[in-house]
């Protein structure tokens, strides 16, 4: 299209069509629909290319955002998917579930009023389009090293590491406990925010560039670990984070509580007919739900719920709108769907005799912000009331779950259960065991998808420079 370096004036910010609340919530797909190319190449016109590009600063990955939103403007889309592979194995899935008004877009320089350029829906476009119009990475000159690394978890950390190793001709073979690849892509988040065929389409992608993947195989259980270690120049690990915290209060073992991961997986299991039996499908229709938490994880239960029917969904956080960390995004996508909000409201018991029947609460205000700069609730004296429920959900985010084999083979772990591996070592991510590296959430503790796609590439980098390739 014509250039006009004042696009972002004649042309409001727009996003992709999105289905409306009353018909989204009878189903599980995404509610957000996908750019024409002329949509696409108009809304990234409205970049400004600034000198200092604060949205690329802000990616946790260092996308090449303004480069890739020119490339769309002029129409050239596969160019610009071979960009977006750059610096991101999994552009796809964080044009989808990245907060990008926490990261480039509320970075953007014309987020200050114009409205910021559309960034997550064009990358989404960008790699959805290209695929299907049949672009796939090149790799006509990636020469076979003839080294082998073995890859314990198929989810964005082990995924993004097996994508930069096969690039370097190393042969990745990763080994997951699941039937599909994805970890948390696959069972944690909701279809409506991810739908599946994204991610086997994806895993379709890096099999063609010759990555292996062993599936429904725990390492430690179906195969001990000083096999891979035998068998392969290096191990990556990138096992997640799949510890549930509790909220350490009176009437948590009340029959109908229940733990976010397991309430989440459990739907998901039921949509991709994963199901062992219908015992392990948690269900709330005609419940009366209460989710304690504020991240986007606590936005997934209130959704799904929403979706299984239940008769009224309410989510408790205990500090204000502004202050939670979870995307504006998907807050405003729970109200719109029905989920009603209870602000600066914090749990101190689930009330019942023989099951729940509801949640004690106490209401907060903000006092003085703590050592990473948030405001910590104070409880108000007297404050005290009882939300009725049937069920509650328990959103308070993951903890690593260190494997009872790290000790024999020298994986350190910090008080939290993290595992010890430094990003600023001589090899990237490398843990106290020289042949093992690690990254990802059970590096950092639970985090975002993007994150993780970082580390599990920086960790491949590792790898190589470990490995003299």
């Amino acid at each position: 299209m014509a250039k006009n370096d004042f696009q972002f004036l004649a042309l409001p910010r727009q996003g992709p069509a999105k289905t409306r609340a009353q018909t989204r919530i009878k189903g599980f797909a995404e509610i957000y629909g996908q750019f024409d190319a002329n949509t696409a190449a108009c809304q990234s016109a409205r970049c400004l290319h600034c000198g200092n590009p604060y949205c690329e600063w802000k990616c946790p990955v260092h996308n090449y955002i303004p480069n890739w939103l020119k490339l769309v403007a002029e129409g050239n889309l596969f160019e610009a998917a071979e960009l977006c592979h750059r610096t991101n194995s999994l552009p796809e899935i964080c044009g989808r579930v990245c907060p990008q008004d926490r990261l480039c877009e509320g970075a953007c320089t014309l987020n200050d009023g114009f409205g910021a350029v559309t960034i997550g829906s064009v990358e989404k476009y960008i790699t959805d389009t290209a695929l299907e119009q049949g672009w796939r990475p090149n790799m006509s000159e990636v020469v076979d090293t003839g080294k082998t690394v073995a890859i314990i978890g198929a989810g964005p950390a082990g995924i993004s590491c097996a994508d930069v190793l096969a690039r370097h001709g190393v042969k990745p073979k990763v080994y997951d406990r699941h039937p599909e690849i994805g970890g948390l892509l696959t069972f944690g988040i909701p279809p409506f925010k991810l739908e599946k065929k994204v991610i086997r389409k994806r895993r379709e992608v890096l099999e063609d560039m010759g990555v292996e993947f062993v599936l429904n195989t725990e390492i430690g259980a179906d195969i001990p670990f000083q096999q891979l270690i035998d068998q392969h120049d290096a191990v990556f690990l990138g096992m997640g984070t799949y510890g549930y915290m509790q909220g350490g209060f009176p009437g948590e073992d009340l029959p109908g509580k229940f733990d976010a991961l397991p309430y989440l997986i459990s739907n998901i299991q039921r949509l991709l007919k994963f199901e062992q039996g219908a015992d392990g499908f948690i269900d709330m229709k005609g419940r009366n739900v209460v989710v304690l938490g504020g991240g986007d994880t606590a936005m997934d239960c209130n959704r799904t719920a929403i979706r299984q029917g239940a008769t009224s969904v309410t989510c408790c956080y205990r500090r204000d709108e502004t202050n939670m960390p979870g995307s504006k995004r998907e807050v405003n996508n729970a109200k719109e769907e029905g989920v009603q909000f209870r602000w600066n409201r914090q749990p101190v018991e689930i009330v019942g005799d023989r099951k729940v029947e509801g949640i004690k609460v106490v209401t907060t205000q903000l006092g003085p912000a703590d050592e990473h700069g948030r405001c910590t609730p104070q409880v108000i004296p007297g404050s005290e009331e009882i939300i009725a429920a049937d069920c509650v959900i328990i959103a308070f985010g993951f903890q690593p779950n260190p494997a009872t084999w790290f000790e024999e083979f020298n994986i350190d772990v910090d008080e939290r259960g993290r595992v010890r591996a430094t990003a600023d070592g001589e090899y990237k991510y490398q843990t106290a065991n020289p042949k093992i590296f690690a990254g990802g959430d059970m590096v950092r503790g639970s985090d975002l998808v993007v994150t993780a796609v970082y580390e599990g590439r920086q960790a491949a980098e590792g790898i190589l420079d470990y490995l003299d390739v």
